[in-house]
């Protein structure tokens, strides 16, 4: 394994020209690429997600970009054993089968293309109310979120954004401190930088690096 450093900008560049040309290859199917970012909020995943939107529709990709806190689970399915208990954090909290219904499966093979882009407004705690979005065979769909790795879920490419225990620690928000030992467990249980497409390492958003196997050119 080896580190490569890399700057933003050229790791949207490097990661758009990946996904561009996987999704001429689903086109052939055809079907659609569904992406997967995942990684804790300290480590930007949304942010990243929407940095490859533009620069992909410029390559001729459709996109669509999904996040997970769009698919939460009401709040009394949430928050039944406390609103900053980790385990459910961890367990329950991502409404699973509501992103595979309404996004993975409809933009996998076989799929209508036809997709809802938010199920649950957590704030509001009730239905978005969104309207299906089309997405054309060779269309990207980024999904981004945590703890979206191990689970089931159908995902054609998987990165994930790794950080270490300390620089965690240190950039999460203190209100949100509660969930670290999901992220915890999560690293220990799935291990999802052991079989994700790709790995970036981002315990600073200013230097990610890029985490290859040894002799990879």
């Amino acid at each position: 394994m080896r580190i490569r450093p890399i700057s933003p900008d050229l790791l949207v560049d490097e990661l758009t020209g990946r996904l561009a040309d996987a999704a001429i290859r689903a086109a052939a199917g055809p079907a659609r690429l569904r992406v997967a970012v995942d990684g804790a909020p300290a480590a930007g995943v949304d942010t990243l997600a929407a940095a490859l939107v533009d620069p992909l529709r410029a390559r001729g990709r459709p996109v669509l970009h999904i996040r997970a806190t769009d698919f939460l689970r009401p709040a009394s399915l949430r928050f039944e054993l406390g609103r900053t208990n980790p385990d459910s954090y961890y367990e329950n909290w991502v409404d699973e089968a509501g992103l595979r219904r309404e996004v993975l499966d409809p933009a996998g093979p076989g799929g209508t293309g036809r997709l809802l882009p938010s199920l649950w407004d957590a704030d509001a705690d009730r239905a978005s109310r969104a309207r299906y979005v089309d997405l054309p065979p060779g269309g990207v769909v980024l999904v981004s979120g945590a703890l979206l790795l191990g689970g089931g879920l159908s995902f054609d490419v998987t990165v994930h954004l790794e950080m270490t225990p300390a620089a965690l620690r240190r950039r999460t928000e203190p209100d949100q401190k509660w969930a670290l030992p999901a992220f915890d467990r999560y690293a220990e249980e799935v291990v999802p930088a052991s079989f994700a497409d790709v790995v970036v390492r981002a315990d600073d958003p200013r230097r990610p690096a890029l985490v290859e196997p040894d002799g990879d050119d």
